[in-house]
């Protein structure tokens, strides 16, 4: 993976005068850098840029440190698999059109917090976007491996809530402007990431069906795969009766950066990024992903009832604040019941997603061994099951998963 070759100071210095609307802006020195490695990111190409440059109407050099987020242009096989998300244009069109209005409505109800980083230059035909380099700000991810602690999960609660409820307002204020959203990970319009999501079923259930005691459980994962993708399409329709909102739509420890007191060690606040597959449906969703991709053990097994009921408050304050009108404010026990009936993304995060997000296993963690079929990707998906982290969320959750009718073939009827 490297920086791609348009990406110059040229390139850079157009850039940086449309956004301070200076035609006469020079940069005087640009480092660039690419900023993850392997299997740190499967979404794009995340480029640090360092630069140095000064306005034409003054003598100050000013420094800046950026982040510019590219597609795989050099990788035929992953922009053919994307195509049908349009996660590049998505992303763009949301921090373009759709953050900076969210968070003009938290304003008007005096709620001072920032959701998100501020993008700076949007391009759509290299399919770029340039954001604020969050580090500088003293704003760092956490480890995916280790996860986070309660502390972590409500500071992110308390951003995503609010990302939520003022994207329910504005697609009311504005005729359902968001609905057109509609390509998560599961959709309508393509299969493209069947090889990812029921190969990775198969992995899974093949691996379980080895333990003695869990067989029943592997033989019911591996039943489900020619049923998946269609179950996946059936949870991620959105249900007319709920409150629906623009999730996050791919919420886990790498696409959230935290803020940290430099005595105490503790989180102080957080920040939400990376909206490539951001999506209209129902909030619950984001929930059951972040819960069974970014917690902690055991708190994602024993404290998923208060963390429900800790955003469900949120929610409803928020809601009522903006004035919120098109559906009733549900109570805290029908938006549990409005949790169960997605809970299929649960069961998919857990035995899928998570093990692909804490592997260590950086041998073939690319874009074509997750999303392939050949026998390097099908051998990369098999040894995510040796994780004993894995392994243990699995023992624990598989028997739960079951009693909730999740393992079932027609559990869309």
């Amino acid at each position: 993976m490297s920086v791609p070759d348009w990406l110059t100071e040229a390139y850079m210095t157009q850039a940086l005068r449309t956004h301070h609307k200076d035609e006469n802006l020079r940069i005087i020195e640009l480092q660039l850098h690419i900023a993850m490695g392997k299997g740190e990111n499967f979404g794009g190409i995340l480029t640090r840029a360092k630069v140095k440059y000064q306005l034409s109407h003054g003598q100050k050099i000013l420094e800046k440190s950026l982040m510019i987020k590219t597609s795989y242009e050099d990788n035929e096989f992953a922009l053919k698999l994307m195509q049908p998300y349009d996660i590049f244009n998505r992303e763009m069109c949301i921090y373009e059109n759709v953050l900076p209005k969210l968070t003009k409505l938290l304003r008007d109800i005096n709620d001072s917090d920032d959701l998100f980083a501020n993008a700076l230059h949007v391009d759509y035909v290299r399919q770029a976007i340039i954001f604020e380099d969050l580090s500088a700000r003293g704003y760092i991810m956490a480890d995916r491996v280790t996860r986070l602690d309660l502390p972590h999960v409500e500071l992110v609660l308390r951003k995503l809530v609010k990302m939520h409820a003022t994207s329910a307002v504005l697609n009311e204020r504005e005729s359902g402007s968001l609905e057109t959203y509609d390509r998560g990970f599961f959709n309508r319009y393509t299969n493209n990431y069947s090889p990812y999501f029921v190969g990775g079923l198969i992995a899974c259930g093949e691996h379980v069906s080895k333990w003695p005691e869990y067989a029943k459980y592997g033989e019911k994962l591996l039943a489900l795969a020619p049923h998946y993708m269609e179950i996946g399409k059936c949870c991620f329709t959105p249900t007319p009766s709920h409150i629906n909102v623009l999730t996050h739509g791919d919420v886990w420890t790498t696409n959230i950066m935290f803020k940290y007191d430099v005595d105490t060690k503790t989180p102080i606040d957080v920040l939400l990024i990376d909206f490539q597959y951001a999506f209209w449906g129902s909030p619950t969703l984001d929930l059951h992903h972040f819960f069974n991709t970014s917690l902690k053990e055991p708190l994602r097994c024993n404290e998923q009832d208060y963390l429900f009921m800790f955003y469900h408050k949120i929610f409803i304050e928020t809601l009522t604040k903006l004035s919120y009108q098109r559906h009733a404010l549900p109570s805290l026990k029908l938006f549990r019941q409005q949790a169960e009936e997605k809970r299929f993304f649960a069961l998919h995060s857990t035995c899928v997603v998570q093990p692909v997000m804490i592997n260590e296993d950086t041998k073939d963690a690319d874009f074509n061994a997750l999303m392939g079929e050949d026998e390097r990707a099908v051998n990369f998906k098999k040894r995510l099951y040796n994780n004993k982290i894995v392994q243990q969320n699995l023992k624990n959750l598989l028997p739960m998963y079951d009693r909730r009718g999740l393992l079932e073939i027609n559990q869309c009827n």
